[in-house]
C-alpha cells in the first residue's frame, strides 16, 4: 500500500491490540497519517483504512469471542474496568499490561478456593447451581432451556436427586419471593405451571442403566412388593400450589415406591375422612409443607389429624428446611405442641427412606434381597 516499514506498522498495530478499545485507534493513526503525508492519492489512506477495519470486525466478532471464550473466561465489562484501574494506577504501562494482569487474576480465582470470588467476578464461565440456574431460567420465562437444566440435572440420577436438589429449592425460592412481593402472578403462575409439566412428564421416568447393563442382566433381580392394601400413605399438602407441587412429587415417588397413596389437599380433608381412617392404624399421614412460610398451617393441620388419628404414624415434611434435622428431631417435633408427629423430614429421600422402613416392619414376609 505504499507506506515504509509496513512490518514495523503491522507488529506495533498487533502489540497495542493489548490496549482496550485505545490501542486499537493507535495503531490504525500512526501508519494513516505516514500514507497520508507521503502518498499523492487519497487510495493508499483509504486502502489502510479499508485493511483496519476489516482486520478489527473479524477480530472483535469472530477470533475474540472464540479465544476468550474457549481459553481466558474474561468478560468484556471486566477488560474494560480492569483497564481504567491499571491505567489510573500505573499510566501507559498499566494500560498496556492490563489485559495479561487481568487474565493472570481470573486464573488465580478459578484454581485458588480462597480466591473464587475473582473468578465469579471477572470471569464469564462461573458455573450457578442446578437450582439457581433453574430458577433464573424461569425468571426469564425460558421453559425450554428450564426444562434443558432439569434433564442435563437429570442424566444418570435417580428422581427423587432432581426433586430434593433443583426443584424443591426453586419453589422454596419462588415462594420466598413470592411473599415478598417480588414476584408477580403472571411469573408465579408460569412457574408453578412449568414445574407440575415436569413433575407430571417424569412420571414413567427410568433411571438409564449402567453400560455393562447387559452383563447385569443374566444376574438376579431384587424381588418387587406387590401392593398392600392395608398399608397406605396419605399425603395432605398444606395450603397454596407450592405445596400442592411438594405433594404430586411425594406421592409419586411412594407410587414407585409401590406404596399405596392418596393425595389431597387440607381443604378437602374433613373429619368423616379423619374418622374413617382412624380404624386403619397402618396408614401413614403425610403432611407436606414448603417453607418458611408453611410452618404455623403445617402446625395447626397436625394437630387436628392427630386429635383423631392417636394412633396412626404421621409424618411432617417441611421441605428444604435448613435445620439440621438429625440433630435437633426432638427438638422439631416438640414445635408441634399437642400434635405431635412421628417424624419430621426435611427431604424426599428422608420421606421414602422412613416408609419404606415402616412398610418393611409391617410386612416382612415380603423381605427378600
Amino acid at each position: 500500500m505504499g507506506v515504509p516499514d509496513a512490518t514495523l506498522w503491522g507488529v506495533l498495530a498487533g502489540i497495542l491490540r493489548i490496549v482496550p478499545y485505545v490501542g486499537t485507534a493507535t495503531s490504525l493513526a500512526l501508519p494513516l497519517i505516514v500514507s497520508v503525508a507521503i502518498s499523492t492519492t487519497w487510495w493508499p489512506p483509504l486502502l489502510i483504512l479499508c485493511l483496519f477495519l476489516a482486520l478489527e470486525l473479524t477480530a472483535t466478532n469472530f477470533v475474540e469471542p472464540w479465544l476468550y471464550s474457549t481459553r481466558t473466561g474474561i468478560s468484556s465489562l471486566a477488560l474494560l474496568a480492569m483497564a481504567i484501574f491499571w491505567a489510573l494506577l500505573w499510566g501507559w504501562p498499566g494500560l498496556i499490561l492490563s489485559t495479561p494482569l487481568t487474565v493472570c487474576i481470573v486464573v488465580l480465582g478459578r484454581h485458588v478456593p480462597q480466591m473464587s470470588f475473582l473468578h465469579t467476578l471477572l470471569g464469564t464461565d462461573a458455573e450457578l447451581s442446578s437450582e439457581a440456574l433453574f430458577y433464573e431460567r424461569l425468571l426469564a420465562m425460558d421453559q425450554r432451556e428450564a426444562r434443558a437444566v432439569a434433564t442435563r440435572f437429570l442424566d444418570g440420577k435417580p428422581l427423587v436427586e432432581l426433586y430434593d436438589s433443583v426443584l424443591i429449592p426453586a419453589l422454596a425460592l419462588v415462594e420466598q419471593d413470592r411473599h415478598q412481593g417480588n414476584l408477580d402472578d403472571k411469573r408465579s403462575d408460569f412457574f408453578f405451571l412449568t414445574i407440575g409439566e415436569i413433575v407430571a412428564e417424569l412420571a414413567d421416568y427410568h433411571q438409564k442403566e449402567p453400560e455393562n447393563a447387559a452383563l447385569d442382566a443374566v444376574k438376579p433381580r431384587p424381588y418387587r412388593r406387590p401392593i398392600d392394601k392395608e398399608f397406605a400413605v396419605i399425603c395432605i399438602s398444606v395450603s397454596d400450589q407450592a405445596d400442592e407441587l411438594t405433594t404430586l412429587m411425594l406421592g409419586q415417588l411412594m407410587e414407585r415406591a409401590n406404596h399405596q397413596t392418596l393425595l389431597l389437599s387440607a381443604s378437602t380433608v374433613s373429619s368423616e375422612i379423619l374418622d374413617s381412617l382412624a380404624t386403619e392404624s397402618n396408614t401413614v399421614v403425610f403432611i407436606s409443607a414448603l417453607p418458611p412460610f408453611a410452618f404455623s398451617q403445617a402446625r395447626a393441620i397436625c394437630q387436628r389429624v392427630r386429635s383423631h388419628l392417636p394412633n396412626n404414624r404421621i409424618v411432617v415434611g417441611l421441605w428444604n428446611s435448613a435445620n439440621d434435622l438429625d440433630q435437633t428431631a426432638e427438638q422439631s417435633i416438640e414445635r408441634f405442641g399437642n400434635g405431635r408427629p412421628n417424624v419430621v423430614v426435611n427431604s424426599l429421600a428422608q420421606a421414602l427412606h422412613q416408609v419404606t422402613r415402616w412398610h418393611h416392619q409391617h410386612d416382612t414376609q415380603y423381605m427378600r434381597f
